[in-house]
């Protein structure tokens, strides 16, 4: 069952742009998901075996994060939940860095610090957009 569209201005025929919708979808998915492969074996290679923690199905699994909802939603309302999941993850980011302190290791405290201003940065541009 076809989705309802908005309404375009383009004149490429309907039919063809759903293909189109479909294949850049597909192609979107599997490129994410390589991505994230590619980054899992970058960061874990040992010898000739890698660690499988990090690909998309993985990180899915396991975040804390809410999904997002897959509709289409009103800017404001999606740039607030965006927000949301910003400041948990934020939140959590300054946990990580009192984790890794208290354990004793420097080095990871400061890259989970180096983290933690970008969320909050962001967090500042997302929320600047909601006032």
């Amino acid at each position: 069952m076809a989705k309802a569209r908005n309404s375009t201005r383009n004149d490429l025929d309907a039919r063809l742009r759903e293909r189109m919708i479909g294949l850049l979808n597909q192609q979107l998915a599997d490129t994410l998901d390589l991505y994230t492969q590619v980054k899992q074996a970058h960061w874990n290679v040992k010898g000739p075996h890698f660690i499988a923690r990090g690909t998309a199905r993985v990180a899915a699994d396991e975040s804390r994060l809410p999904e997002l909802p897959l509709g289409s939603l009103d800017g404001l309302k999606l740039t607030a939940l965006l927000a949301d999941r910003y400041a948990a993850l934020a939140k959590s980011t300054r946990t990580a860095i009192d984790n890794a302190g208290n354990a004793g290791d420097a080095d990871t405290a400061d890259l989970f610090t180096g983290i933690s201003r970008g969320l909050d940065k962001a967090l500042w541009f997302l929320e600047a957009h909601l006032q």
